[in-house]
């Protein structure tokens, strides 16, 4: 890690911090289960807008379409963002009882 200081002592750092979220993402062939990690204070859609073409997921549950079936599980994914249909921030999942 390289640790700068301006000549105020304002400290200036390569890492990046950012918090996982979990999440559920719809592709055309498969739902993934895992965590996408944000900057703090940032927003998911920040990550999604960001330049890069890909997306990184860590310790994923690859699903069918439909949700139903276990294909594989993985500790790191990397998504194309073009693949993206919907995604989902676990926070704003409703429980099967809220949906009756």
């Amino acid at each position: 890690m390289v640790t700068q200081f301006d000549e105020k002592g304002k400290i200036f750092t390569t890492i990046v911090s950012k918090s996982p979220v979990k999440v559920l993402i719809q592709l055309p062939t498969n739902q993934v289960q895992g965590e996408i990690h944000v900057r703090r204070d940032g927003r998911l859609k920040d990550e999604l807008d960001s330049a890069n073409k890909y997306i990184a997921v860590t310790n994923a549950t690859i699903l069918s379409q439909d949700g139903t079936k276990l294909i594989t599980q993985c500790k790191f994914l990397s998504v194309n963002n073009n693949q993206i249909i919907w995604i989902i921030p676990e926070t704003e999942m409703l429980g099967e009882e809220t949906q009756k």
